[in-house]
């Protein structure tokens, strides 16, 4: 599969870039584990909070009272995703950099999930915003990442892809 690609070619900025997530990712929820016990908060602002939880399920909590089986088959599933994501880059050309950096966002956050499925049987969250008594579910920079990659997806889907069809159009280039 990767065989047509030459070292050269392949897109070791995105990695990096996901391995830096990775890196940062990890390094906050070590700080935040060794500084703060489970459920203490350190007030940053009214409206933010540093607080130490564990979430045994998927975003917002989905499944994390499942009975033990959601570490495997969460963890699985991040597993997968992330090689299809390491492939998918490899394959995008120089001028789809947009795509590739929401990608390796998205791989960098799925990866800082998943190492700590693995390591510790849950992910670790710290980053808690609140108005008054609602809370957002707490998250994380791997959380961060996934999200921020996710938007720029999107964003790349509806506007680059729209003005490249457009300009395919307007030089008389069939559209695919």
């Amino acid at each position: 599969m990767l065989k047509s690609f030459k070292v050269s070619e392949l897109p070791w900025r995105w990695y990096a870039l996901a391995l830096f997530a990775i890196v940062l990712d990890q390094l906050t929820k070590l700080w935040v584990s060794a500084e703060l016990a489970l459920y203490d908060r350190e007030i940053v602002t009214s409206f933010f909070q540093i607080t130490l939880r564990h979430n045994y399920g998927a975003a917002f909590s989905f499944l994390h009272d499942a009975g033990g089986w959601q570490r495997w088959f969460l963890g699985v599933l991040a597993a997968g995703v992330s090689v299809l994501l390491a492939v998918w880059i490899a394959k995008l050309k120089k001028a789809q950099w947009l795509e590739a950096l929401a990608l390796a966002l998205i791989l960098g956050g799925a990866v800082g999930n998943l190492v700590d499925r693995v390591v510790y049987g849950y992910v670790v969250d710290f980053i808690l915003f609140h108005y008054q008594q609602h809370e957002f579910p707490a998250f994380n920079i791997a959380d961060s990442a996934i999200s921020c990659g996710a938007a720029l997806l999107i964003w790349d889907a509806i506007f680059t892809k729209k003005k490249q069809d457009n300009e395919a159009v307007t030089q008389g280039e069939p559209n695919e």
